[in-house]
């Protein structure tokens, strides 16, 4: 791979006068910017329609996409809105989501969108339509189900649903979906909707140099569409619930571990169906991106697992994961290089080392972690540039990391001395010293979020991990695109050799 350097960055975090960033002009204008500033990587988060406390990580289908990244003012363009449709638009807050009211409003504009594409489509559009739905049914059918069913239950997860439901009694679910097709007709609209609006988005970025970096959490959440159909590839009870959930022991970022709560994989019973739902998966991330990150690689290894009357995920124990079976399987169906970043944090031992370079995928390291290891004596740490290898990708941090400008404010000052004498720097402005040290590292990737890009401080955390509220809400403003930060970038990543399209 050409050495290259990127920005993290979700959709929803984009500037729009809807509530949320999404796929319309303000996306168009990010990647614009990107290529401005010599940048050839646009990261993201999962992009699935988020369920429990919005998180990108808790969706509510593995392949499914999220609706709310839908664009009104493409749904306008496409002719099936109205002018007067976004102009009755509410006022939303400009520098962060409001989940809540921005949904209910866009499902009611989702709804007049698809009346808009019955009565007014062109021959072409329906086309487009129909080879949608059948080139996506082996999932569609069941997501458009799921959803319908969780909406007729008011939301609940599908444990709670009547039990004839719940359980999918097939002649129990054929007499809903004859009754309520209309329901299961919108669903495949929007996930329509979703998917050619992707599609332009990512042919753009394309012809401009850059490539999206797409994300996949290892585990799904269990107020699923995938748990619902399958739920014998889980370890669950007669009545569909956990018996083990997924998490981390004690970490960098809390004391007491990290309990997840996503149910495990029966790993056997994937296996017996040749691991079916993970070529499934991964075949579909990259109809969408150019490169998948692998959240929490480690546990195709070795996961924690967490009996779920815990309540911390401090009790758990180590289990050996599919390794390297799962992958062989991977690799004949998709190639012998897919184009994977392994998440290889946290609790890195010899097996799973031996995994990803066997596999020859780039991990990642992360700066901030790297000032943090003094006890392990300065410059020990293997987040540190002079460690790195080529074969990686080095971050600023990530989304689950407090941004630099917050990291350095918080830091006490012998963390501080030690990065001002390994930067060689007064600290001024500590996220560019930062960015320009990953940039020059050996490593073939590096990538900084938007915050640390803008400098801006804590109050722009994406993610406290430990925390349920609050989280995946930030959002920057148009007015902080500005010119002389793609011109900086730009003239760092030419410096450091990372420019898309190398130049003299």
């Amino acid at each position: 791979m050409h050495r290259t350097s990127g920005i993290l960055l979700h959709p929803t975090s984009l500037p729009s006068p809807f509530g949320i960033g999404d796929l319309g002009p303000g996306a168009y204008r990010f990647v614009d910017f990107l290529a401005a500033a010599g940048q050839g990587l646009w990261q993201m988060l999962p992009l699935g329609p988020t369920g429990y406390h919005d998180s990108p990580y808790q969706c509510t289908s593995a392949f499914a996409g999220n609706p709310l990244l839908i664009s009104p003012q493409r749904l306008l363009e496409a002719g099936w809105l109205d002018p007067e449709d976004l102009e009755r638009s509410p006022t939303f807050a400009a520098d962060r989501v409001e989940y809540e009211a921005v949904g209910a409003w866009k499902r009611a504009l989702l709804e007049r969108a698809r009346r808009g594409f019955e009565a007014r489509a062109s021959a072409a559009q329906r086309a487009a339509y129909a080879a949608f739905c059948e080139n996506h049914c082996d999932w569609l059918e069941d997501f458009a189900l799921y959803n319908g069913l969780k909406a007729f239950h008011e939301q609940r997860p599908w444990t709670q649903w009547a039990r004839d439901y719940a359980l999918r009694d097939p002649g129990a679910l054929a007499r809903w979906a004859a009754a309520h097709g209309e329901v299961l007709a919108l669903q495949r609209f929007v996930q329509f909707c979703f998917f050619e609006q992707w599609q332009a988005l990512r042919d753009y970025a394309r012809a401009r140099g850059v490539r999206l970096v797409g994300d996949i959490p290892i585990f799904v959440a269990h107020d699923s569409s995938e748990v619902w159909t399958h739920p014998h590839w889980f370890e669950l009870d007669a009545e569909g619930e956990p018996t083990v959930v997924a998490g981390v022991p004690p970490d960098y970022f809390s004391a007491t571990g990290q309990r997840w709560g996503n149910p495990l994989y029966r790993w056997s019973a994937l296996a017996a169906d040749d691991y079916a739902f993970w070529v499934a998966r991964l075949r579909q991330v990259l109809e969408l991106v150019d490169l998948v990150r692998i959240d929490h690689f480690r546990g195709f290894a070795g996961y924690w697992e967490i009996p779920a009357d815990e309540p911390t995920a401090v009790n758990g124990r180590w289990v050996a994961g599919p390794g390297m079976r799962l992958f062989s399987v991977l690799q004949e169906a998709l190639g012998d290089d897919p184009p994977l970043i392994a998440e290889d944090l946290g609790v890195i031992t010899e097996d799973v080392e031996a995994l990803r370079d066997g596999l020859g995928l780039p991990g990642m390291a992360i700066l901030q972690f790297g000032f943090e290891d003094i006890p392990e004596g300065f410059g020990r740490s293997y987040f540190l540039p002079h460690h790195h290898r080529r074969r990686q990708a080095v971050y600023t941090g990530t989304h689950d990391n407090n941004t630099l400008r917050g990291w350095w404010d918080s830091r006490d000052e012998s963390v501080r001395r030690h990065a001002r004498v390994y930067l060689n720097t007064d600290g001024h402005e500590i996220h560019w010293d930062f960015i320009r040290c990953a940039l020059g590292s050996v490593a073939e990737m590096a990538l900084f979020p938007m915050q640390d890009v803008l400098g801006l401080g804590a109050e722009a955390c994406m993610n406290r991990p430990g925390t349920a509220e609050g989280n995946w809400e930030w959002r920057f403003r148009e007015e902080m695109l500005e010119a002389g930060s793609a011109e900086r970038l730009r003239a760092l990543s030419r410096l450091f050799g990372r420019l898309p399209h190398p130049e003299d």
